[in-house]
């Protein structure tokens, strides 16, 4: 992709964290890059990254996704970054929040790889990247909607590779560990008043939002998916931040259940 400087891509949730600063890293190497915000004409001047064109696009809103998808034009590259963050006990996790945070990190993104599909078939050449997480690979305690979330969009990615990479477009997964985003501070959470989890819950939260804290910037995932697009064959899968390699490599040797021990035991939990 680099030999040509006029590819067309969408990021979705463009306006701040991992978004913002992939839509910077293609702006800069000379690309036309098109933002996804839910309102766009709330980005303050100083905060709208130069020659990034923001358009409105709500992903748990099918007519919004409809109208993005029909005014878009020929796209080479998707990143479906937009999502949202959850946590709390699965049995205190409301129905709605359930189904409005499957519609927000897989349903959407679905629909718009739907969408470009066929358009990148036509031309021989497309990119899509599934912004994941590592808690795909690695699940945590209290973080269930959001992990069935991040291996929905891996499991995705994962099997469509082979309907589409003989037409040369390829769908990879783009897994971050814990990134200084800002995250945490608009994570939702649920938990009941009286609830059995709540000592366990505090204990998590507050170990997770100081990993988070500590974790890499954005602009090293944003890093990874443009390599990742950038690539004549992308992987399956790249991840990137909390010591990613290590953590995939232990994952190998040790069984399932001393891996879920370690885990606990990095969170503050006993088991």
């Amino acid at each position: 992709m680099s030999s040509n400087p006029t590819r067309t891509v969408v990021v979705t949730g463009a306006s701040s964290g991992i978004g913002k600063a992939t839509a910077a890293a293609f702006a800069a190497r000379g690309h036309k890059v098109i933002g996804t915000s839910r309102n766009p004409d709330s980005i303050a001047v100083a905060d709208r990254v130069p020659g990034v064109e923001y358009r409105a696009l709500d992903i748990t809103d099918l007519d919004s996704i409809k109208r993005f998808t029909t005014e878009l034009g020929a796209v080479d590259v998707l990143i479906n970054n937009a999502g949202e963050s959850q946590a709390g006990p699965l049995a205190e996790l409301p129905r709605e929040a359930i189904e409005r945070l499957f519609q927000l990190n897989v349903f959407g993104a679905v629909a718009l790889t739907q969408a470009v599909l066929p358009g990148m078939r036509e031309r021989g050449y497309g990119r899509i990247v599934m912004v994941g997480s590592m808690l795909g690979s690695f699940p945590m305690p209290y973080r269930s909607s959001y992990v069935a979330t991040k291996a929905a969009l891996r499991g995705f990615a994962t099997a469509a590779r082979f309907e589409e990479s003989p037409f040369g477009v390829w769908i990879t997964t783009v897994e971050p560990g814990q990134i200084n985003t800002g995250l945490s501070e608009r994570r939702m959470k649920y938990l009941a008043e009286g609830s059995p989890h709540t000592s366990d819950f505090t204990t998590f939260m507050a170990k997770l939002d100081s990993q988070m804290d500590k974790g890499i910037p954005p602009e090293k995932v944003a890093e990874t998916i443009v390599a990742a697009v950038n690539s004549d064959r992308p992987q399956p899968l790249y991840a990137v931040g909390s010591n990613a390699p290590l953590m995939f490599a232990i994952r190998r040797i040790l069984p399932r259940s001393v891996m879920e021990r370690l885990i606990a035991g990095a969170q503050g939990l006993k088991r």
